[in-house]
């Protein structure tokens, strides 16, 4: 069976959109080899700036014959009905046949199609796939209708057999298909034959080209972690930029500089958030200063990189100068108390019917003083903390770099000398800003975190605009779960409903409760608490209180999971049910009146003993929130309710011990319910 490589060859293609291009020509490929009947064992997509590739591996050597019977009309239907059919069915009139069914006498078309050999159906498909290609953005060149990302040079398409290579036979727009590539631009530009998917990646190498991006990446590192180390230094790990890095080159060599000493006064995260954006450099450094950068050529050079590093050192200067004077005018204004910044967050829109960022601050100002005293902070200190914490959105450095929000409010609240809980809440507001971020524990920082959340929240539940499907524009699904992990990871007590009042009032506090809940389901289920077990526990009173409804779930969750408790939900259920369909039949509630005295069988009186024991000490528990102990005295219902379902006949033809035996199990759904809704529990 042969194997096939595929090779697209053009200028060079953005770094982020090269992973996603060798994914797309391979399902693009295989999915079309596939439908066109050739099977193969594996395949696999590489990118590197100038080339895309494709290996498959144990390719079909031609798709099967195959023969298809189509019904047509009925025999002596008209003849247009009948020359439609043979045009969609690809025959002649002559070629249909005439057959009897149950339905009458029909004709039939056989339609056979010979299988094609693998060369003509990749030709097809890779035509189909490189004229329709998904990139992002494309672009003509010369008078070809050709659209590709950059201008496509040459094509590389064979398939190699034990016999040898053979090239497969395509033109797109006068590119003719071959068996030939090109190296480096620079230190290996002649091109060269390859004759399998092997040879292909030995040949590239020699060629001073790196074809996977994983090895380009591990390269990187290793050669930046070893010159960092040799210098006494740490390389600031960035995964994200490795990989954009290594979509920049094919060879790549790693090099090392200095920063200049004036802009050592420079916060780090300026330093390395500068270099980053507009440098694409690693950053270096010892103790939480950063000192030097880690920049990738793509060119071997006889001075070791001597004038790259310069070059690079003069763009870099220019680019920090930049930030030091965006710095030094901050700093200034900073140390002033920040007013022109709070004036102008007046003429700032947050959102058109909400108002004004300043009309957002005086909003989370507010509810940030009445969280305080329930998340064990200073209420000045939080008001405080919330007048300023957007203040930062009008420095120049944060419209230079948006991303370093928060962090820059930091420094400019040191700046201006105030409290240094009020600087942390500022870097710290804007946190959890996902599932992996950290969570702020600091008072202050939870109070004004929580007020943001909740403020956007509730303002965007008041003008209607809630999350719909996967759209979710505002991102409050994030600041749904980011107050979630607020609360519990600190195991704050906080009304929600109240909250959510207090921050609007013309907010549907009960729906976005509900949607907090459905936050909640995604959270805990990496914790292994299933969505119904949630929902019979929000179905009890208390239910604003996350931090009592998770402990509530986990203590369900795990009692649930034990033998008494899936039993003991079995016994509820049919409790419940005989007792449901007794009230719908009868027109009457039994909620009360169960007397030990009416008792007849001793599995009858075991029961009452028993509920009469695990009682109290389910309230009791329940009343302290010991959820633990409350299940535990549940469990002890088990046995005595399983024992009573298997001796006892509760609709008995004695109304007397009928009622009594109702009202019986009416008190074990009341007290089965006091702990939880097991209605609405599966199972």
């Amino acid at each position: 069976m042969p194997d096939l490589l595929i090779e697209l060859f053009s200028e060079e293609i953005p770094a982020r959109m090269q992973s996603r291009a060798a994914e797309d020509l391979k399902k693009l490929m295989t999915d079309g080899l596939v439908e066109s009947g050739l099977s193969y064992a594996s395949a696999a997509g590489f990118a590197t700036p100038r080339r895309l590739a494709l290996t498959v591996e144990g390719l079909g050597e031609r798709s099967p014959d195959t023969r298809e019977e189509r019904r047509g009309p009925k025999v002596g239907a008209p003849d247009k009905a009948i020359e439609g059919f043979c045009r969609g069915a690809g025959v002649s009139r002559d070629e249909l046949e005439e057959r009897e069914s149950d339905k009458g006498r029909f004709y039939f078309a056989v339609i056979e199609k010979s299988g094609r050999p693998a060369a003509e159906i990749v030709a097809e498909v890779l035509e189909q796939t490189i004229r329709n290609f998904p990139w992002p953005k494309a672009m003509r060149w010369g008078e070809g209708s050709l659209r590709w990302v950059r201008p496509l040079h040459s094509i590389l398409c064979i398939l190699t057999t034990e016999e040898g290579a053979e090239v497969v036979p395509l033109e797109i727009d006068g590119i003719h298909a071959g068996n030939t590539t090109r190296g480096h631009r620079f230190m290996a530009p002649e091109p060269f034959s390859v004759g399998s998917f092997e040879d292909y990646e030995a040949k590239l190498k020699r060629a001073k080209v790196l074809l996977r991006a994983e090895e380009r990446q591990e390269l990187i590192w290793h050669d930046a972690t070893n010159r960092a180390f040799a210098a006494g230094l740490d390389v600031r790990e960035d995964r994200g930029l490795l990989a954009e890095v290594a979509g920049l080159v094919e060879w790549p060599v790693v090099l090392m500089g200095e920063i200049e000493r004036r802009f050592m006064e420079l916060p780090p995260e300026v330093l390395q958030t500068s270099m980053k954006e507009h440098q694409k450099f690693l950053s270096a450094g010892k103790d939480g200063r950063i000192t030097h950068f880690v920049t990738v050529a793509n060119i071997e050079t006889a001075d070791e990189g001597a004038t790259i590093l310069a070059g690079n050192q003069k763009v870099l200067s220019a680019r920090l100068s930049d930030a030091a004077f965006f710095w030094e005018n901050d700093l200034r204004i900073a140390k002033e108390g920040m007013g022109p910044w709070l004036d102008s967050l007046s003429h700032r829109t947050f959102e058109r019917r909400l108002g004004s960022e300043a009309d957002r601050v005086a909003r989370i100002e507010a509810l940030a003083k009445e969280l305080a005293p329930t998340v064990g902070a200073d209420p000045e200190l939080a008001a405080q903390a919330a007048r300023v914490c957007k203040a930062d959105l009008s420095s120049e450095m944060v419209y230079e770099f948006p991303e370093l929000q928060g962090l820059m409010g930091r420094y400019y609240s040191e700046a201006a000398g105030l409290p240094p809980e009020v600087a942390q809440a500022c870097e710290e507001h804007y946190s959890p800003l996902g599932p992996s971020d950290t969570v702020p524990s600091a008072p202050v920082s939870v109070a004004v975190s929580l007020a943001d959340k909740l403020d956007t929240l509730s303002g965007f539940w008041a003008i209607d605009e809630k999350p719909t499907g996967s759209k979710d524009p505002f991102a409050l699904r994030r600041a749904a779960l980011g107050v979630i992990r607020l609360v519990l990871s600190n195991g704050h007590r906080l009304g929600l409903l109240q909250t959510i009042g207090s921050a609007n009032g013309e907010a549907d506090a009960e729906d976005l409760l509900s949607f907090f809940h459905d936050r909640l389901k995604v959270h805990l289920r990496d914790e292994g608490i299933r969505h119904d077990v949630i929902d019979a526990v929000t179905a009890m009173p208390g239910n604003d209180d996350l931090t009592l409804l998770v402990k509530r779930a986990g203590a369900l969750s795990d009692f649930l999971k034990t033998d008494d408790g899936g039993n003991l939900l079995q016994g509820f259920k049919r409790a419940n049910n005989i007792l449901t369909q007794a009230e719908e039949k009868d027109g009457v509630e039994y909620s009360f009146g169960a007397d030990a005295k009416f008792a007849e069988t001793a599995e009858e009186k075991e029961l009452f003993t028993a509920l009469d024991t695990a009682e109290p000490v389910i309230d009791e528990a329940m009343e302290r929130e010991d959820f633990v102990a409350a299940m535990g005295a549940m469990a002890g219902l088990r046995q005595p309710i399983d024992t009573f379902f298997e001796a006892v006949q509760v609709n008995s033809d004695n109304q007397i011990l009928r009622r009594n035996r109702l009202n019986l199990l009416s008190r074990i759904r009341r007290l089965c319910l006091s702990v939880a809704d097991l209605t609405r529990v599966e199972g």
